[in-house]
């Protein structure tokens, strides 16, 4: 849209199958999006309009909610199911806080998607080409390029925490800040959006992929939670003398109980069971434990006052809007419904079969498909067209044989 039109309040439409589009194109069959593909109104929130600081022309994104032209939030709408989920605590007299870890590879421009990604060459002439985690040194001559990303970051307001090299070949992750989660997502979805465009100005590519490199760890987007009271701020997870209270500990059982049904909101893909398939430092179970990267559901070590649940289950490739509705809802059902948690795991553990969470995405398709507790929390609209639209993707990688197949399985007789 032009500015002139933006500013004059001009409504721009948008057709409601769109929110059901397919990764490669495509969309499910009009009964998931209304029949007739009607239009949807978005409406621009007016804290989250930014001039782009890495555009040499002047431009603009604004993040909307998708609402239905009568004024009621769309039900295919991510971000309006992560308003509904904030509101329900709300309700409640609480406010969840959220903070994302988002990691990500740069790579050199990867033209043949046929030949593996490659780290960027460096400035001593060479390629990285062993784990390099929390490294200092800058021989990978990405300085410049992460420069401008602070640089772009301050510009849009987006205050980061930590940055560190990670565990992987030209893997990074970068901390945001605690706070509420609407905050949280849009700031996470600006932040990767950066990346990318940045990364293009400097003749690189950032990948968000969970699992872009085989041998090497997968990009994760822990999410950290808890939950205060409104108005005082007062953490519910901890009380008067420090110790965990048991809204902490329903908060877990909700996780427990939900995280299995709720895998495909986190995991989205057919490369996401990649990373979960390989599960280092990205367990694939819902048991839980003090500051144990074993535990899908990690305790980290902190002060009362910052008593938190990690999710260690969402993958960089996961939609920041509903992987943080899914796991706050997941948490709010537990407190509402006083579960309670498993028994804590430490060191390494086996992980009991009820404890087990999807590693395929058939699997994931299919526990999602039959969850009751998902339509209970998100609405039989949403689950049925997201299912319907991830069942396509399914069906079309399967489309294809892989280099794997046509090199292992052509010789044996």
């Amino acid at each position: 849209m032009t500015a002139e039109g933006f500013l004059e309040g001009r409504r721009l439409q948008l057709a409601r199958g769109v929110l059901l589009q397919c990764i490669m194109g495509g969309y499910p069959p009009a009964r998931y999006y209304g029949s007739d593909d009607g239009d949807l109104a978005l409406n621009a929130e007016s804290t989250q309009v930014h001039r782009l600081p890495w555009s040499d022309t002047p431009r603009a994104l604004a993040i909307c909610d998708a609402d239905e032209l009568d004024g009621r939030p769309s039900a295919l709408s991510t971000r309006g199911l992560l308003k509904q989920v904030v509101a329900r605590y709300a309700a409640r007299g609480l406010q969840p806080v959220v903070a994302t870890e988002l990691e990500f590879f740069v790579f050199a421009p990867n033209p043949d998607p046929l030949q593996p990604f490659q780290p960027p060459v460096g400035l001593d002439g060479r390629r990285e080409s062993g784990g390099s985690a929390f490294s200092v040194a800058s021989n990978s001559g990405l300085r410049d390029f992460f420069g401008e990303v602070y640089r772009c970051m301050a510009a849009l307001g987006l205050p980061r925490d930590t940055f560190m090299h990670e565990m992987g070949l030209s893997q990074f992750e970068i901390n945001l800040l605690h706070g509420d989660p609407l905050v949280l997502a849009d700031q996470t979805f600006l932040f990767k959006h950066l990346l990318k465009e940045v990364a293009l100005k400097h003749g690189l590519i950032v990948v968000c992929m969970a699992k872009p490199l085989a041998h090497t760890p997968g990009s994760s987007m822990h999410i950290h939670q808890s939950v205060v009271e409104q108005g005082s701020g007062r953490n519910i997870f901890s009380d008067g003398d420090g110790q965990a209270t048991p809204a902490f500990y329903h908060f877990i059982g909700g996780q427990q109980a939900a995280l299995a049904d709720f895998t495909l909101l986190f995991a989205p893909h057919v490369n996401s069971y990649q990373r979960l398939c390989h599960p280092y430092a990205s367990p694939n179970n819902a048991c839980w434990s003090s500051d144990n990267r074993a535990a899908g559901l990690r305790i980290p070590a902190s002060s009362p006052a910052a008593r938190r649940v990690e999710n260690r289950l969402p993958g960089a490739d996961a939609n920041p809007y509903l992987a943080l509705a899914a796991s706050l809802a997941a948490g709010l059902y537990g407190i509402e419904q006083q579960l309670e948690a498993s028994a804590p795991l430490q060191g390494e553990f086996e992980v009991p079969d009820e404890l087990t969470l999807p590693c395929t995405l058939h699997a994931a398709l299919e526990r999602l498909r039959r969850s009751q507790l998902a339509v209970e929390l998100f609405g039989q609209e949403f689950i049925e067209g997201y299912v319907a639209s991830k069942t396509m993707e399914m069906n079309s990688f399967f489309d294809e044989i892989t280099p794997w197949e046509r090199r292992v399985l052509a010789a044996p007789a």
